[in-house]
């Protein structure tokens, strides 16, 4: 500590410092399973060692990695193309230049520099000089909704370290909504900035790839320049390589994959204390339009916007694809899979496009430099708001183990495979909700609430067994009669789900009711009617068991043990909401 003149931003006339090239900050697990928290410099010195990066939430470990992997390609300037890329695999000490580059942009690295503070803008201030509630930038406090916080009701104070990296993710994933305008930001209308949307990870279904070691994870998802689907500048830069900030914007453009893992969509400035931080000032800074990005951000799937298309007159348009928080990774698979698997349609381009990162790790197993058994651990990360992005409603939180063959580009059958046993999963889970809502319409009662109960249950039932059925594919000799394994499980699963249904329905759903199907027909339904449309529904969703080719006959297609009476069905199964063949689509 030294004593010099007044930090903007401090309570008193001390400077203080924050290095976070030599301070912990950065919580990490080690390969022992101990949890620590380390400097910039440890966590590249100690890679090897560091299982991965812990955050407060899976989104601050998303913006943590791609903040460290700014610095690495910067730091190691690259790598420039495959085989630059491979020579750093091989070698233990890739990182060591990482230490010169870190001691030379130092005074970028201080969260409390005051000429140049970490990721801040030093002048920042609203015309009353306002400091706002750390609640504006800790996430896990949603303004007016901190029902789930362990900071209730407000976050009064932060320690440096946490400061650091809630400053990180702020610029990733901050709400949008009105704020309050900051002096000499030309965009204040009435001492306000309307809407510019969240920060740039914040309309990303977010995703990199996982190793064994920080290491790995992070030379994994070290794209080599070379790499033809995405565009590198020689003028990219991290934002610590820029000059700082000012309150306003300048329009421009991201340069690279540097520049948009250190994107400065916020304009912050922490206030604090020789303690720690009390208070904060955050305005709008650099907003970025998301359309047609997919040559610069390799962390997001993408998808065709056909009224982006209308509205601008031009196609393709794309727009990255973000999670849903109701579906698990593996469900969405197909996002992860599909541009490999679609005709371009000549010019147009696939509905879809995978993430760019997988794409560049199919490309290190076609070309012999992973196994084709490599297992890939996706780490899915993302945020669902709500209210006009001004909330955070949701954190998307999930991984999925897949082998790499599923991303090889000259064989595109075990990726098909793999998509069509989760339209399996979704058919034979979508026949199972329309069993619930059946008993349910037997006895009178509200459909709804069963039908989505029974849904969430079959895909929870699902759930483990598609996620190993997904890496034993590494293994598997022929992806066909490993997708028949897997009807013959789901089949079962969901049948066995069946009969509890039914066992659980009661006498009123025996008894039944006269029911008016949606075509214009009457007829008695109970729930041995329930039963046998139910087992219909199953054969037409995975298939007839005694076809050839299909999965032979086991406990799920048995009669369920339960006594009662079974009425006769009308020819064919009824029309339903839910058509047991058609699979859910998510955009």
């Amino acid at each position: 500590m030294t004593q010099t003149t007044e930090l903007p931003g401090a309570d008193t006339g001390e400077v203080l410092s924050f290095d976070l090239i030599s301070q912990p900050w950065i919580q990490v697990l080690r390969k022992d399973g101990s949890q620590d928290e380390l400097s910039l410099s440890q966590v590249f010195a100690q890679a090897s060692d560091v299982r991965r990066v812990l955050g407060d939430l899976a989104t601050q470990e998303f913006a943590l990695v791609r903040l460290l992997l700014a610095v690495a390609h910067d730091a190691l300037d690259g790598p420039d193309d495959i085989d630059e890329w491979a020579e750093l695999w091989e070698d233990p000490d890739c990182f060591a230049p990482v230490q010169a580059y870190l001691e030379e942009h130092r005074e970028r690295f201080d969260l409390l520099r005051p000429a140049t503070p970490f990721l801040q803008t030093p002048i920042l201030r609203t015309t009353k000089d306002e400091v706002f509630s750390l609640n504006r930038i800790v996430a896990d406090v949603p303004a007016g909704e901190p029902f789930f916080s362990t900071r209730l009701p407000d976050v009064d104070r932060l320690t440096f370290a946490e400061a650091a990296r809630w400053i990180v993710h702020v610029h990733a994933y901050d709400t949008s909504g009105i704020k309050t305008g900051m002096v000499d930001d030309d965009r204040v209308k009435g001492g306000k900035v309307y809407p510019l949307g969240t920060g740039w990870a914040g309309g990303l279904g977010g995703i990199f790839v996982e190793g064994d070691t920080l290491r790995e994870t992070l030379l994994l998802n070290l794209v080599a320049a070379d790499t033809e689907e995405l565009g590198f500048s020689p003028d990219d830069r991290p934002a610590w390589r820029r000059e700082p900030c000012g309150p306003g914007s300048d329009g421009r453009s991201a340069t690279g994959l540097r520049d948009l893992y250190t994107w400065q969509s916020r304009r912050v400035r922490l206030h604090h204390d020789a303690d720690g931080v009390h208070g904060v000032v955050l305005g709008y800074g650099d907003p970025l339009v998301s359309r047609n990005m997919h040559r610069l951000e390799p962390m997001t799937p993408w998808r065709r916007s056909p009224a982006q298309e209308k509205k601008l007159g031009q196609s393709p348009v794309y727009l990255p694809l973000e999670h849903d928080p109701a579906r698990s990774a593996w469900r969405g698979i197909a996002a992860l899979l599909a541009d490999r698997l679609e005709e371009s349609g000549g010019t147009e381009g696939p509905s879809r496009l995978r993430p760019r990162i997988l794409e560049w790790v199919a490309r290190l197993v076609t070309e012999g430099h992973l196994s084709r058994r490599f297992l890939v651990r996706a780490r899915v990360a993302g945020v669902r708001y709500g209210t006009q992005q001004s909330v955070v409603d949701e954190v998307v939180d999930d991984r999925l183990v897949m082998p790499v063959v599923l991303l090889h580009a000259q064989d595109p059958t075990y990726a098909q495979q793999a998509i069509s046993a989760a339209e399996d999963a979704d058919r034979a889970v979508r026949a199972l909700g329309d069993l619930a809502a059946d008993l349910a319409r037997a006895t009178g009662s509200e459909e709804e609430g069963p039908k989505s109960a029974a849904r969430a249950e079959g895909f929870d039932a699902l759930d483990h067994p598609y996620r190993d059925w997904l890496a034993a594919m590494a293994k598997a000799v022929d992806p066909f009669e490993h997708r028949h394994t897997w009807q013959r499980q789901v089949r079962q699963t969901v049948g066995r789900l069946g009969n509890r249904l039914i066992a659980a329905a009661g006498d009123a759903a025996w008894e039944g009711r006269i029911h008016t199907d949606t075509k214009g027909g009457t007829h008695w339904l109970n729930a041995g009617l329930a039963d046998v449309w139910f087992r219909g529904r199953l054969a037409r969703a995975l298939g007839d068991p005694g076809s050839p080719g299909s999965p032979g006959p086991d406990v799920g297609d048995a009669t369920p043990a339960v006594d009662g009476p079974h009425t006769p069905g009308p020819p064919g199964l009824p029309d339903t909401d839910d058509a047991a063949t058609a699979p859910e689509v998510h955009a």
